[in-house]
């Protein structure tokens, strides 16, 4: 009993980087033009949104919002569903889209403001596009002589576990942009300052950081409140699978899109769980349980079609490796259902004659050794220098621990 007070007292001394800003704001911000990169997961502990706590904090100096993939009020459910720029209805001023006609800030975009303060709830996983929105926005910050300041929150999934390869040149996209591994194990905060040291995007970057986070917390840990940063993580434990279910956006197995539990379930109408279960056993997934499942999910793939597959369980998160349990799953799906397993063509986020697959994944050659039926363990060994050197690289950029 008195560790968990202990526990839960440590929990609540998290803060993130708006609520520090709002406490303590450097004096630079004093009588700038500022615009907010944000979502609605951008909240405090209160649950009170960013534009309410900048506007009340800096009164009159909020002249623009701006907001990522799935919209201003995350209402965009699927990939490559757009939103338009409009009127903030309260403060009457313009809500510029950066996932419409353009993923690229213009001049015009950045125009009213001088300071870009960025507030995103990040998934911790390479192919989540709020950190590319945040690498463009760095981009153009530098071209036309703004500055950013990153508020920073907790990778949902700890800031200590690595994982996966690294972007191959070939597969750079707007799920990829640099070479770094599917569960990177960085807060947004510490990935602008790696894309601004190590990746080019040399603007005026500052970081606000949070107090008392530790890099082995998962978001439960935090005692910060979960708010979906886009509508298919709803919860933290959709968040902690998401680094390996979403590969199966690259296929014709349904991700659990169009059900109250996307990326927790995953499956399609030719599976067959009993010979998946076989294939793969307890063993070879640690920290999770896997349970069959059927499921008719109401949009997206098989839509109004009896899925049968799985719901995965995490039952350890420390030792729950989600990419690799995912590769696994997924060779077992090729292996035993090959004649109605299908690799999803284009386009995907954009990219229109590259397979979706190859972009999530970030590197062709293991596609092909997955449909080979490479062994999964050696697909993982031959990545391990590339992700030793990504993790040293890192080590620059660490603002906790």
């Amino acid at each position: 009993m008195r560790l968990q007070a202990l526990t839960a007292r440590y929990m609540k001394r998290v803060t993130t980087g708006l609520e520090n800003l709002c406490r303590n704001p450097p004096a630079w911000l004093k009588g700038c033009r500022l615009g907010l990169l944000c979502n609605p997961a951008s909240v405090d502990r209160q649950f009170r949104h960013a534009r309410d706590l900048v506007v009340r904090r800096f009164p009159g100096q909020l002249k623009a919002l701006y907001a990522p993939q799935h919209g201003f009020q995350a209402e965009k459910q699927d990939n490559m569903a757009e939103s338009a720029d409009s009127i903030d209805p309260i403060l009457k001023i313009p809500v510029f889209s950066l996932y419409s006609n353009t993923r690229v800030p213009t001049r015009d975009m950045f125009a009213p403001i001088d300071v870009l303060l960025v507030d995103l709830q990040d998934a911790g996983t390479r192919v989540y596009t709020f950190i590319y929105t945040l690498s463009y926005c760095m981009e153009a910050a530098r071209t036309y002589s703004k500055k950013v300041l990153v508020l920073d929150r907790p990778n949902p999934v700890n800031g200590q576990t690595v994982e996966g390869n690294c972007v191959a040149a070939d597969c750079t996209s707007f799920v990829g942009r640099y070479p770094i591994p599917m569960r990177h194990g960085l807060t947004i905060g510490e990935l602008a300052l790696l894309f601004n040291r190590h990746f080019g995007t040399s603007c005026d970057l500052e970081v606000m950081p949070m107090q008392n986070w530790r890099r082995t917390m998962t978001y439960t840990d935090t005692g910060l409140p979960w708010v979906p940063p886009s509508p298919n993580l709803p919860t933290p434990v959709s968040a902690m699978v998401y680094p390996g279910q979403v590969l199966w956006e690259g296929t014709n197995v349904s991700e659990g899109r169009g059900t109250t539990q996307p990326f927790e379930l995953f499956g399609a109408p030719f599976i067959e769980p009993r010979l998946l279960a076989a294939a793969v056993t307890a063993t070879e997934l640690p920290g999770i349980i896997l349970r069959p499942v059927t499921f008719e999910p109401t949009a997206n793939k098989w839509s109004g079609h009896p899925c049968h597959g799985f719901q995965i369980h995490v039952t350890d998160p420390s030792c729950y490796r989600p990419y690799t349990t995912s590769l696994k799953l997924l060779q077992a799906v090729i292996r035993h259902h090959r004649q109605n397993f299908q690799w999803k063509p284009p386009p995907y986020e954009y990219e229109f004659e590259r397979l979706p697959i190859d972009l999530i994944i970030g590197d062709r050659t293991v596609r092909e050794r997955i449909e080979r039926l490479d062994p999964i363990v050696d697909i993982v060994a031959s990545w391990r220098d590339a992700l030793d050197r990504f993790v040293t690289l890192c080590r620059d950029v660490y603002l906790y621990d």
